[in-house]
């Protein structure tokens, strides 16, 4: 059974940092490309970055370039969202997913609010 399981959200104040952690189970993590996404309340959700299944390529949203960066831990089956200089408008619930067979997989969601 796959599981995404998010962690690490929480209240920080603008220009703060965050670190997000997506633990995967039920499948062979290392063979497989893995994002993140967000979504807003009454916004749909959003592409945030994604990395391949070695972590030798990456790519991110144009609002997140060089503020977040996502890494990869194959031995521990986990995947890390590092968000720094964290602004208002990132405020988010946060979710990690990946497509396994045809199939979307999705974590029930990490919140992320960015305010003073």
């Amino acid at each position: 059974q796959v599981q995404l399981v998010e962690s690490g959200g929480g209240l920080v104040q603008p220009g703060g940092s965050l670190r997000l952690s997506c633990a995967a189970s039920g499948f062979t993590f290392s063979k497989y490309a893995m994002s993140w996404y967000r979504q807003a309340l009454g916004k749909g959700r959003e592409f945030v970055a994604t990395i391949t299944s070695t972590g030798a390529m990456t790519r991110y949203a144009d609002s997140m370039k060089g503020r977040f960066t996502i890494s990869r831990d194959n031995a521990k089956n986990t995947m890390y969202l590092q968000m720094n200089s964290l602004k208002p408008e990132d405020t988010s619930v946060y979710y990690c997913y990946t497509r396994l067979m045809s199939a979307d997989y999705w974590g029930q969601g990490t919140q992320v609010t960015v305010a003073s």
